[in-house]
């Protein structure tokens, strides 16, 4: 009825040919306009799900790059990544994404899933903002066991591809797993795969991380099956207490032969011992700065004076009191590395006074938070 009064009123005025124009514009605009609202269902139009979908969309501003090659002869650095290296075209190992900027460099490298090695707790917010999955499974500087490297070859065969595989400097952890990894699936051979390691810059002082390569062959389809397939986001570490024994281990390895306080080189030490010097040195700089204060939290399991186990209730004071000393602990533990790895690359003589010096005062700084926290509260 309102039609064709509209029509009777149009009539009046226009003639016959554009009222015609006029009505079917008018008509097309009401039917458009019903379309974009939502329906009785609540359910979303068009209209309406183009908006949700682009507000889920990940936000890019970063143009494509050039993937690197695995016949390039020089690690490369981008946005937020250091030491990317092809391993090929489908495992890239590196740095761990530093900041938005990185995370944006692993999408413009066509990148689809992140493989972390290191210790430290993924950064899923910025992952998961650009439409990245990642896995954490640590490995150590000495080296990892076969399990773990089935774990690793069994996410890199399953998972979307290309996929980065990233430690802490994208030198050492990450160049072994993505190493294993591509003698374990049948792209490399042992060699080829060293060679890459020596692109990405592993030193020849882990010596755990190179046997873990020289020791891998051809994993079949079945021997992949059996490995885990659980693909974590994230790896809980040890508790404070588990954490403690093996830094004191680790300190105990450096110490041990050495009553002038001088660290041997790798080169003097056995090689195929895992536990080289620039080995431990590494592990327990990385430990140390994995550590947090979730590993002493207030449920934490601590030893007891009388040799078992308790829990205790961390005051504030105390929390920010063993903060303070474990950043002093990881400033020292990170200027004992850099000294051993020094003296790695042929420096030693001229090192081997200030390594000593350095392990004194990363043991100084343990000693002082055990009598601040440790025996303090055993008294």
């Amino acid at each position: 009825m309102k039609i064709r009064l509209c029509c009777a009123q149009l009539r009046a005025r226009f003639s016959d040919g554009a009222c015609s124009a006029l009505l079917l514009l008018v008509l097309f605009t009401m039917s458009f306009g019903m379309r974009m609202q939502t329906n009785d269902d609540g359910q979303n139009t068009p209209a309406r799900a183009q908006e949700v979908d682009h507000a889920l969309a990940p936000r890019i501003t970063v143009a494509a790059l050039t993937v690197p090659s695995a016949d390039d002869e020089n690690p490369h650095d981008f946005a937020g990544l250091r030491n990317v290296v092809a391993f090929n075209r489908e495992l890239i190992s590196g740095s761990v994404p530093e900041g938005a900027a990185g995370f944006e460099s692993l999408v413009a490298l066509g990148i689809k899933t992140i493989i972390s090695v290191d210790g430290a707790t993924p950064d899923l917010a910025r992952a998961g903002a650009v439409g990245l999955r990642i896995v954490h499974l640590p490995i150590g500087y000495d080296g990892f066991d076969d399990a773990r490297k089935a774990e690793l070859v069994r996410a890199v065969r399953d998972l979307a591809k290309p996929i980065y595989i990233h430690c802490h400097h994208g030198k050492h952890r990450s160049a072994a797993a993505a190493g294993a990894i591509a003698v374990s699936l049948g792209w490399f051979s042992q060699a080829q795969a060293a060679a890459r390691m020596k692109v990405s810059g592993t030193a020849a002082g882990y010596p755990g991380l190179w046997s873990c390569v020289a020791n891998s062959a051809v994993m079949s389809n079945a021997q992949i099956d059996a490995a885990r397939d659980e693909f974590p986001a994230i790896t809980r570490g040890s508790n404070l207490v588990d954490a403690m024994v093996e830094l004191d281990e680790i300190l105990d390895r450096l110490k041990h032969g050495q009553p002038s306080g001088v660290i041997a080189s790798s080169a003097e030490s056995d090689s195929v011992n895992a536990h080289s010097p620039l080995a431990d040195a590494s592990l327990l700089a990385d430990r140390l700065r994995t550590l947090t204060l979730d590993a002493a939290d207030d449920s934490s399991a601590v030893h007891s004076a009388s040799g078992g186990v308790e829990r205790v209730r961390w005051s504030d004071q105390q929390r920010a009191l063993f903060q303070r000393h474990l950043a002093e602990s990881v400033a020292r533990a990170a200027t004992f590395e850099s000294v051993i790895a020094a003296a790695e690359k042929g420096r030693v003589s001229a090192r081997e006074a200030e390594s000593g010096e350095a392990l004194r005062a990363l043991s100084a700084s343990c000693v002082a938070c055990h009598k601040a926290l440790r025996d303090a509260r055993e008294r």
